[in-house]
């Protein structure tokens, strides 16, 4: 050892006693670190764990993705617009006051909730169609695209390039010419594709304004987390009809394909009526904060929508920095309300023992409790990890369903048949915490109706969890899942 330590003293300037102590500064350090920011315990053990393992590596991942900072300029620029914005929200809420008094009974609280912080209200006179093809849906936005008369505002965190996808870009380069105003928000890390190629300038010769959401910078790490990300699929045409669900800018046949999961499986939404401008709002104040040339937001007052149908909706919004933990806090809400049944379809599956423990106290307080999961995962981390939380789900008597038709993408909340929660949200803590997430809440039994009818077919084409063949289990897989949990506060 006296040798080695001579050997390595020699060519790297110092004596390996030197190893330990550094390694205990840094862990205590990084512990002090952890303390003063107070993350969720999980969170706090999973990184203290990987930097007294790791300590190089696991101080590297922190700088990159441990915290939540969006940059001290963004973060400024968001709470001053948070503030302009708020002008605009309270007087939304005051003018939509009166249709409250039409929500029922089970949706009350859960709309109040969903509103704080800034939010918006539920309001009536929406029409709300639920649309499952992916093609078809596709088609349908060339179709509004066509038919648009002033605006055309998109906001997607994947455009991918390839097939249908290319015909919708086609049919907004037509738009923009003819002199609809386009206006077009992605995300830079999932859309990376999309902006090394050619489409960018296209559009952008044809008019249509173009901007990069949180883009990745070389070299601010420490002052902007890159992982954080713009996750809203959002479409409004003429300020009077929105498009959102599951759905990024993709076309199934080509997309992905070879990640062996099969076709990705969407849902959306197609709503006209007064909540169109709310999604509206959120797009403005999205493409404002992402904008570097706009630096105010009080000129932005979207028009009311016409009424066009009899459905009460609000629409959802939340991320970090602003609006932080309210989606948390609903769905949290959610599942503690539900009283006969509650379904819910999400890709990936992570969330905390909070969100865990209610979902075993619902089953357990006889509420019929349904998680539909993909049986093959692009991500084989997260599936892994998931695939840790069913023994004791089904042990409080939830039923897990793992679909085989493909990577099922849609994200839902049914609870009783009544209240809907339908968007971009993953059931994850990337969502939950990470992510700029955008849901529709829907307070209506006739879209319900639809949906649980759309969840019917996935349950047609899912394989239900046996308890018991799966607690004989081999147990090389138990120990996987288990050792994949530990990175789930990460995931």
């Amino acid at each position: 050892m006296n040798i080695l330590n001579y050997l390595l003293g020699s060519i790297f300037g110092f004596s390996l006693i030197w190893v330990p102590i550094a390694h205990a500064i840094i862990v205590i350090l990084f512990g002090f670190r952890l303390i003063s920011v107070r993350r969720p315990v999980g969170v706090v053990l999973a990184w203290f764990l990987i930097v007294v393992l790791f300590p190089v590596l696991g101080i590297s991942l922190y700088i990159l993705i441990g915290e939540r900072p969006v940059g001290r300029k963004l973060t400024r620029k968001i709470i001053r617009m948070d503030k302009e914005y708020a002008a605009i929200t309270d007087s939304m809420r005051k003018r939509y006051s009166a249709d409250r008094q039409q929500l029922p009974v089970e949706g009350r609280a859960l709309s109040l909730l969903a509103e704080a912080k800034n939010g918006s209200p539920v309001v009536a006179g929406n029409k709300i169609e639920l649309h499952t093809n992916s093609l078809n849906i596709l088609q349908q936005f060339i179709d509004e695209i066509n038919q648009a008369k002033k605006t055309l505002h998109l906001e997607f965190y994947i455009w991918a390039l390839g097939g249908d996808a290319d015909r919708v870009g086609e049919a907004l380069i037509a738009a923009a010419k003819r002199g609809v105003t386009c206006k077009v928000l992605l995300d830079s890390l999932g859309s990376k594709d999309w902006f090394k190629s050619t489409w960018p300038n296209r559009f952008r010769k044809a008019g249509i304004q173009v901007t990069e959401a949180l883009p990745i910078q070389i070299g601010r790490f420490q002052f902007r987390r890159a992982d954080l990300r713009l996750h809203r699929k959002i479409f409004v045409i003429d300020n009077a009809i929105v498009w959102t669900g599951s759905m990024n800018m993709v076309d199934p046949r080509t997309f992905k394909q070879d990640s062996g999961v099969g076709e990705w499986v969407d849902a959306m939404v197609r709503i006209e009526g007064p909540v169109a401008s709310q999604f509206e709002l959120t797009f403005s104040f999205d493409w404002s904060v992402d904008n570097p040339n706009i630096t105010h937001f009080n000129d932005v007052v979207p028009a009311s929508s016409p009424d066009e149908g009899k459905v009460l909706a609000q629409e959802f919004s939340s991320g970090p920095v602003y609006r932080d933990d309210i989606l948390y806090q609903v769905l949290l809400s959610a599942i503690m309300d539900a009283r006969e049944e509650l379904t819910i379809t999400t890709p990936y599956f992570g969330p905390d023992d909070g969100l865990i423990q209610a979902l075993m106290a619902a089953a357990s307080r006889g509420v019929k409790t349904t998680l539909i999961v993909p049986k093959l995962n692009d991500s084989t981390l997260v599936a892994w990890s998931s695939r840790s939380y069913y023994a004791d789900l089904m042990s409080a008597g939830v039923n897990i369903a793992e679909f085989h038709g493909g990577l099922l993408h849609t994200k839902s909340l049914l609870i009783d048949k009544k209240v809907a929660i339908f968007g971009s949200v993953n059931f994850d803590q990337r969502s939950l915490r990470l992510n700029f997430e955008i849901s529709l809440i829907v307070y209506n039994d006739e879209f319900c109706a639809k949906l649980e009818t759309l969840i019917e077919s996935y349950l047609a084409q899912s394989d239900m969890v046996d308890p018991v063949k799966w607690s004989k289990r081999p147990r090389w897989r138990f120990m996987l899942e288990n050792a994949a949990h530990l990175s789930s506060p990460l995931l």
